[in-house]
């Protein structure tokens, strides 16, 4: 079977801030299976209609006057059931030894996780094309690289793809935005009380029937792998 993996991050910035913000750096991804793309694709454009919603939208652009477009919107992720599937990795900034692990290379680092995220996946016998959002990246051939890894320890299925596009031209990356924003903000402890997006994660963990966190591999409509990075069982 064919899938589409469209992948975004939040806080990239962690590995390289002198004064980190918060503590976890997430990178999401958002998995169907490709015969469903144009369908998905077609039902969030029909939401943006309804609610007038021009442009990109994402989790930074959350507000109290676009609140139900984004409640409707995760109401509508939730609703395709394991159709529509979500993971990501929580990775805790402070623990991160990037000179031992990674050669001192935060890019490096950055994708190694960006490999965990999606490698615990993948399954044989079936295809993937993975789409990243745009990112400027010291090494060009990071994306190869990462398809090519990938390939190596996945025998028996393919990837097909890794490919950059952005955000902007992409409503399956723009959900995937908004959905790492949401695990962010509960794993960092930084919504402000009140707020549309505290409303926005509230109704969330609502659909959910508890509160965000991380979940063991088998979880299969949000998975929050937060990577253990001190070792032992």
């Amino acid at each position: 079977m064919n899938f589409d993996i469209y992948c975004d991050e939040s806080r990239p910035d962690l590995f390289a801030s002198q004064n980190p913000p918060a503590q976890y750096l997430v990178i999401g991804s958002t998995w169907l299976r490709r015969n469903d793309r144009e369908l998905f694709k077609g039902a969030i454009h029909q939401l943006r209609d309804k609610y007038h919603i021009g442009g990109e939208f994402k989790w930074l652009k959350v507000s109290p006057s676009k609140i139900n477009f984004y409640e409707e919107l995760i109401s509508w992720f939730f609703d395709q059931h394991l159709s529509l599937r979500f993971r990501c990795i929580a990775i805790d900034h402070q623990k991160v030894n990037l000179v031992h692990f990674h050669d001192g290379d935060q890019e490096l680092g950055f994708y190694k996780f960006y490999y965990q995220m999606l490698h615990h996946w993948i399954l044989d016998f079936n295809k993937y094309t993975i789409f990243c959002d745009t990112k400027t990246n010291k090494h060009k051939d990071r994306f190869k690289t990462l398809q090519r890894c990938l390939n190596y320890s996945n025998i028996f299925s393919e990837i097909e793809n890794v490919q950059a596009i952005h955000s902007k031209e992409s409503v399956l990356i723009q959900l995937t935005d908004v959905l790492t924003g949401i695990v962010s903000a509960r794993l960092n402890q930084s919504i402000n009380c009140g707020s549309a997006k505290e409303r926005l994660v509230n109704h969330t963990e609502t659909l959910l029937n508890k509160k965000i966190k991380s979940t063991p591999k088998t979880e299969e409509k949000l998975n929050v792998f937060c990577i253990n990075l001190e070792g032992g069982w």
